[in-house]
């Protein structure tokens, strides 16, 4: 049970305790236990780790620190040793007593598992110098690898609620707004509205009660960012919902978070009950006179719930659908009353803001849109994960110095900012710099943050259709531009990707996507048709491939493409055959080439376009580039 910190000098003592205790220990083992690392069984890692301290008598002078998400994913299990720095991939609870004794007693790095550059083709020992975090601005993911969600001490040791204690004894509720103003902030949701001037609005609103509210409920797939904060940082997200009451005049918050995140509920939960025991939470915090807490609303998973209004709705036990706008929340938003909602990443922007000034904040990024941003980098790309860049990066470089470019060599094609919703930019954009007003401009958006990577083998119609698909099935249905508009489009390309589409069929997807756009009651709607508006604007010519000379260009769509055999290149080895589910391909009695050789033993082989299903299964299974999709 955490202990009561009656008041601002209590909180201070108690920070400089916790910073003393730290610096007893000789190292620190920092261990990802996000989500992603889980299902790598980091958990099973850091028993191992724990175990193995205590066998070879180090638990006194090692800390064992289980951490938020580092944002490198696909190389869980992973840990940092400090203060060397030492960054080990991929562990598993076999290598932890040669860590603990190579490493941690000797002072020895162990090759195999450090990183491998895929560019170099180098090992990197250190963290910082790994191409996938030197090349990132990491602020609040900076925090993840530093602080254990669940140890209140270790977040008072990093300067945690610091900006909570001058907002509650320093300051007036207008200073605060004043300074989130200053700062630049613009929320990191999806719709990038000036922070400040939305309290600013609640607050100036007449009412006896006001509520704050934090948007958890990340529905677009592929993004984590909130997630992994929400695990990773959870006084963070507290703590700059405390500053935000304050300077709105309200009592009680609602974290609105989607029951599929368990681990995110689960250390949120842990650090309210650590906030409450301490007095961070409830009434009188630090004996200010201000009362403040928080209750947990797990979500059912809707998409739609990701929208304000529908959120509140979903709060409120309604069915979550949108309502109109304005009123705004700020307005009126819970049971009538003025509410400011922001999602876990602005909310967890505010104690730095508090803490290192706002003009700290507004001195990185572009001229309207400040600080940094986490991105959910997925796709096709070698280095997936979750990345923060300062505002203005080019795409460029997100998608080259930190993602590492596109596997195997292959071309780039576009990138999709913004989650399903959001446009697909072209490689002529990957210049653009990346903040809220130019993304716009491109036809995309920054939505919350999700960013996928597409090669040259993606077909756009295909990808319009597929984010469509998602679209109309996530539909509220509420407003008829949304609810008839999307599956209709939807219907359209599905006609152009089975060769069906007709000559005015790109007028057609131009004239209804700019329809929902201008007449759908929501933003959700509103944006929903980006997918097929950007295709057609910068893939124009896949469209006419596939409605006139009933083509796929990129060879994915099922209708307009055949698998066959370029002969000269098949050795007959039969791979194609074994994997086949149709025993579409089959030996020939011409002879294959090995080697640039005729082969009297080994035959070529063919596919039978009767039995071809199309999966694709041959040429994923083909070392020697014979199979041909036309």
């Amino acid at each position: 049970m955490a202990k009561l910190i009656p008041d601002v000098k209590a909180l201070e003592a108690l920070r400089k305790k916790s910073l003393d205790e730290r610096k007893g220990y000789k190292q620190v083992i920092a261990v990802c236990g996000g989500t992603g690392c889980h299902a790598y069984g980091c958990m099973k890692v850091i028993e191992a780790f724990r175990a193995e301290l205590a066998k070879q008598g180090l638990a006194k002078d090692v800390r064992l620190r289980t951490t938020g998400c580092h944002g490198f994913c696909e190389m869980g299990s992973l840990c940092i040793i400090h203060p060397s720095d030492i960054f080990y991939v991929k562990i598993t609870p076999e290598d932890v007593a040669e860590v603990v004794s190579e490493t941690v007693k000797a002072g020895k790095v162990i090759d195999r598992l450090c990183y491998t550059d895929p560019a170099s083709k180098k090992k990197v020992v250190k963290a910082a110098e790994v191409p996938f975090y030197k090349n990132q601005h990491r602020l609040l993911f900076a925090q993840n690898g530093m602080v254990d969600p669940k140890d209140l001490d270790d977040y008072l040791a990093i300067g945690g609620f610091s900006g909570a204690a001058a907002a509650l004894c320093d300051l007036k509720p207008r200073d605060i707004i004043d300074k989130i103003k200053a700062s630049g902030l613009r929320g990191r949701g999806g719709g990038g509205f000036p922070t400040g001037r939305k309290w600013e609005i609640c607050a100036s609103h007449e009412s006896d009660v006001r509520y704050i509210v934090c948007n958890a409920d990340e529905g677009d797939p592929g993004a984590y960012m909130d997630r992994s904060i929400l695990e990773g940082n959870p006084f963070a997200v507290i703590e700059g919902m405390i500053v935000g009451a304050k300077a709105i005049g309200a009592a009680h918050g609602y974290v609105y978070v989607r029951n599929e995140y368990p681990l995110a509920v689960e250390n949120l939960g842990a650090a309210i009950v650590k906030a409450r025991e301490a007095g961070l939470l409830g009434e009188d915090i630090l004996k200010t006179g201000f009362s403040f807490d928080i209750t947990i609303n797990r979500g059912g998973g809707a998409f739609v719930c990701g929208e304000e209004t529908g959120l509140i709705s979903s709060v409120m036990g309604l069915t979550g659908e949108p309502n109109p706008k304005p009123p705004y929340p700020a307005q009126r938003g819970l049971w009538g009353k003025p509410t400011v909602i922001n999602n876990v990443e602005t909310w967890a922007n505010v104690p730095m803001i508090l803490s290192k000034g706002e003009k700290w904040f507004a001195g990185m990024g572009t001229a309207n849109s400040k600080g940094t941003k986490v991105f959910s980098l997925v796709g096709k790309i070698n280095n997936t994960g979750l990345v923060e860049v300062p505002m203005g990066i080019t795409l460029r470089k997100i998608v080259y110095d930190i993602g590492g470019g596109i596997p195997g060599g292959r071309k780039f094609k576009a990138v999709q900012t913004g989650g399903p919703s959001g446009g697909c930019l072209p490689e002529s954009m990957l210049d653009s710099p990346v903040d809220f007003d130019e993304l716009t401009k491109m036809g995309s958006m920054m939505g919350s943050g999700g960013m996928i990577v597409m090669d040259d083998r993606t077909c756009m119609v295909d990808v319009a259709h597929y984010f469509m698909k998602f679209l109309s099935e996530e539909s509220c249905g509420k407003c008829v531009p949304c609810r008839e508009g999307v599956p209709r489009m939807k219907a359209i390309l599905e006609d152009i990707t089975n060769g069906k589409g007709s000559d005015e069929a790109i007028a057609l997807l131009q004239e209804l996507g700019e329809t929902v756009r201008d007449a759908s009651l929501c933003a959700l709607g509103g944006t929903s048709p980006n997918p097929v508006l950007s295709t057609l604007k910068y893939f124009r010519d896949e469209y006419e491939a596939h409605i006139r000379d009933k083509r796929c260009p990129a060879g994915v769509c099922k209708a307009l493409i055949n698998y066959s055999v370029i002969e000269d290149r098949c050795t007959g080895c039969g791979a194609c055959a074994r994997v086949c589910p149709t025993q579409a391909a089959v030996a020939t009695g011409r002879p294959a080439t090995v080697k640039g050789k005729k082969h009297d033993k080994l035959k070529a082989h063919e596919i039978v376009q009767e039995k071809c299903i199309k999966c694709g299964a041959c040429i994923e299974a083909c070392k020697f580039d014979a199979i041909k999709v036309e």
